[in-house]
């Protein structure tokens, strides 16, 4: 059967903007690692050489980085001057940190897993899984700088309070462990806000917990600390509060993890799950932002879970319903949506 011409020529039309979007990204890395988007955002519109002077860069490689960010419009061009400048929206998304809308840690999250694939492919082939820590390191560094931002700008204005009575007890003063942590964004963000709290982020990777223990000891925080330990075997108990920051579905095993941490919180202790934002069917999840997250469970989340025991590899668009049925089989026995954003749903579990 040949082929429509009129649905092949806009098939191909789609390609050739997929694969622009994916060469792009390591000009993203690039000009956020020597600072351009930045300096643009300062200083612009400029020319190229302006730009190349500020950041003490050669003059040749910034025309075409700046021919080529233009041409995808990340930044504006002026042909009257010559100059190139980033517009209000394109600052918020590349040049400010601290923006939720800043995406340049996804980039290097894509470019582990362009590292990565020759592992991947074995995984494929074998069956076997790839630990987290067996990544390339812009895989940590990239979920770090991906998720800190939306983190400080959710976490304590809108999904704590979305939790019932969680907020008064982080108030008065609680016991809140940070299962999954990472480099210790979350940890760091909540113990801020709440300093009559304490924190606890475990992580089962020894270099992200050295990272955020020197965070913490940077930030001057004295009420969060972090160690090295598993989902299924962190110490402690009587928790007030245990969150999960986009991680369960990492697991091996979450129905054990969850287990574990029923039997950690106190009877009128909260289990707080950050996920991916997901529909219950594939259908559903058939969109930009399922189809992002259905590449990076190929090749980060699968891999990760099936490394580890059990294997239940969840995916990261395992949908409500899954995680649901995650902890009603751990024994909680109150499960409920509290809130959502475009990228995250926050879900309650109680005893």
């Amino acid at each position: 059967m040949s082929p429509d011409n009129g649905k092949l020529e806009a098939f191909l039309g789609k390609m050739v903007s997929d694969m622009g979007a994916a060469a792009v990204a390591p000009l993203v890395i690039l000009g956020d690692r020597l600072g351009l988007y930045k300096a643009l955002a300062a200083n612009g519109p400029m020319s190229t050489e302006d730009l190349a002077e500020r950041t003490g860069t050669t003059e040749r490689y910034i025309r075409e980085w700046c021919a080529a960010q233009a041409g995808f419009g990340y930044i504006d061009y002026h042909p009257a001057t010559d100059r190139f400048g980033m517009n209000p929206e394109q600052q918020a998304v590349f040049a400010d940190d601290d923006q939720p809308t800043n995406m340049t840690g996804g980039y290097y999250a894509i470019a582990s897993m362009l590292i990565d694939e020759p592992k991947i492919r074995h995984a494929f082939v074998s069956g076997e899984g790839l630990a987290w820590g067996d990544h390339h390191e812009c895989l940590f560094c990239g979920t770090e700088k991906f998720f800190r931002p939306g983190y400080a700008a959710h976490i304590v204005p809108q999904w704590l309070p979305a939790l019932d009575g969680v907020c008064e007890k982080l108030e008065r003063g609680a016991k809140v462990a940070d299962v999954g942590c990472g480099r210790g964004v979350s940890s760091l963000v909540m113990a801020e806000a709440y300093p009559k709290s304490t924190f606890i982020g475990f992580d089962f990777h020894n270099a992200s917990i050295d990272y955020a223990n020197a965070a913490a000891r940077q930030s001057g925080l004295t009420n969060v600390r972090f160690e090295v330990a598993t989902a299924k075997h962190y110490p402690g108990a009587a928790y007030d509060l245990v969150a999960f920051f986009d991680c369960l579905h990492d697991m091996g095993d979450p129905v054990g993890a969850m287990n574990h941490t029923r039997k950690a919180l106190k009877p009128d202790g909260t289990a707080m799950l950050v996920e991916p934002l997901a529909g219950d069917s594939l259908a559903d999840n058939l969109n930009p932002v399922g189809r992002m997250y259905y590449a990076f469970s190929t090749m980060i989340c699968v891999p990760a879970s099936i490394s580890q025991e059990v294997g239940l590899a969840l995916g990261a668009q395992a949908g409500v319903a899954r995680l649901n049925q995650v902890a009603s089989d751990a024994g909680f026995t109150r499960f409920r949506k509290a809130t959502e954003t475009p990228f995250n749903v926050i879900l309650e579990a109680r005893p």
